[in-house]
């Protein structure tokens, strides 16, 4: 399963494809080996995106690890006004999210790897359907960075399976002054509405 979320696959490239059908947009998209779900939009994905509230009309929108960019075009479309920032560690997929934005002429949706986003960019929401099987301490390092570069009224919404710890991520979210809270539940995954952590600064 590492082999996603490696910066460069090893794996040989087997070029696809797959559709999105949503009540409110239909989408095809080109997906490649070596990164999450190429296969098939994964079911976690889909109960996100199905929701979900609209994201804000306006300013800069996160969807933290973006493979080949179901989620960040999705947003892109729901909110034309905003810019998509969509990133992953890994560079096939950053290509391909590329790719499939100008295909389907989404000019505000930025696809970069997770290290060149510049520093002063603040998120009104984050979407994510986060790579659990990094192991536990990666996530949290993951999650600590992304969220502290909340705006103060922003939201996150993450969707996660539950055994695969969605209960133990939120309390633990809770404990780091997180604001965190389940809003929907299908199929053993969970949605989780996280707040931006009130009084603290964004991390360096």
């Amino acid at each position: 399963m590492a082999h996603y979320f490696e910066e460069r696959p090893e794996t040989a490239s087997r070029p696809g494809s797959v559709t999105l059908v949503l009540p409110d947009l239909h989408l095809k998209l080109e997906t490649d080996s070596g990164m999450f779900s190429p296969e098939r939009v994964d079911q976690g994905t889909r109960i996100l995106l199905e929701t979900v509230p609209p994201p804000p009309a306006e300013g800069d929108l996160l969807d933290l690890g973006c493979g080949y960019g179901p989620i960040a075009l999705t947003m892109a479309s729901r909110a034309p006004g905003a810019t998509v920032w969509a990133v992953d560690v890994n560079r096939r997929a950053v290509e391909l999210c590329a790719r499939n934005a100008r295909a389907a002429a989404l000019d505000k949706v930025r696809s970069v790897h997770v290290d060149e986003v510049p520093p002063e960019v603040r998120y009104a929401t984050i979407w994510s359907n986060p790579a659990i099987r990094i192991g536990k301490a990666a996530m949290h390092e993951m999650l600590t960075r992304w969220l502290s570069r909340l705006t103060p009224d922003g939201t996150a919404y993450l969707v996660v399976q539950k055994h695969l710890g969605s209960d133990s991520l939120q309390r633990w979210l809770n404990e780091q002054g997180w604001p965190t809270a389940r809003t929907a539940s299908r199929s053993s995954y969970r949605i989780l509405r996280v707040e931006a952590r009130p009084g603290v600064g964004p991390a360096r």
